[in-house]
């Protein structure tokens, strides 16, 4: 039987298409798509990768994909990087780690919902605020009316007043 590498290659060439129109099509990396003809692995760094790049492949040339992945999952448990899933506590947990956890388990269809309500309400107790704030009685009510006093006369108050016509 042959490796994926060999039957990736061998679909490729059957439907006589180039890396660069495979990366075209697919937007995969042409150097990940040489490596993968070629069985080198090593150039990626998670299996995740792998398969995701092999089951797009695999289905762009028609091939029989379930065979395909069944096969890559048997090279991939020989090999000593891939062989098994990497430890989980590899890397401490912070509070970046902590808060993707916790948005990657929001239901967001529930959290918009809420999310609406909650603007809706804060709007609506803004609006009631504003409106008893400019509803407030009238701050001049309680002013007794003024009694106009006229300025005392200068020498300078006056116009003078224009000569008579004859």
């Amino acid at each position: 039987m042959s490796t994926v590498a060999e039957q990736l290659h061998q679909a490729r060439e059957a439907k006589h298409l180039t890396i660069e129109q495979i990366a075209g099509i697919t937007k995969i990396r042409g150097d990940h798509l040489r490596a993968l003809e070629e069985g080198n692995f090593d150039v990626f760094s998670a299996p995740v990768y792998i398969r995701g790049f092999v089951r797009t492949y695999s289905t762009l040339l028609k091939m029989d994909v379930p065979r395909v992945m069944a096969t890559l999952d048997g090279e991939l448990g020989q090999t000593k990087k891939f062989a098994e899933p990497p430890p989980l506590s590899e890397h401490q947990r912070g509070v970046v780690d902590f808060l993707m956890l916790q948005l990657s388990k929001t239901d967001w269809q529930r959290s918009v919902v809420l999310l609406g309500g909650g603007v809706i309400v804060l709007v609506i107790v803004l609006g009631y605020a504003g409106w008893r704030h400019y509803r407030s009685p009238d701050p001049l009510k309680n002013l007794k009316p003024g009694i106009y006093q006229a300025p005392a006369h200068g020498p300078g108050d006056t116009l003078p007043l224009p000569p008579a016509k004859k």
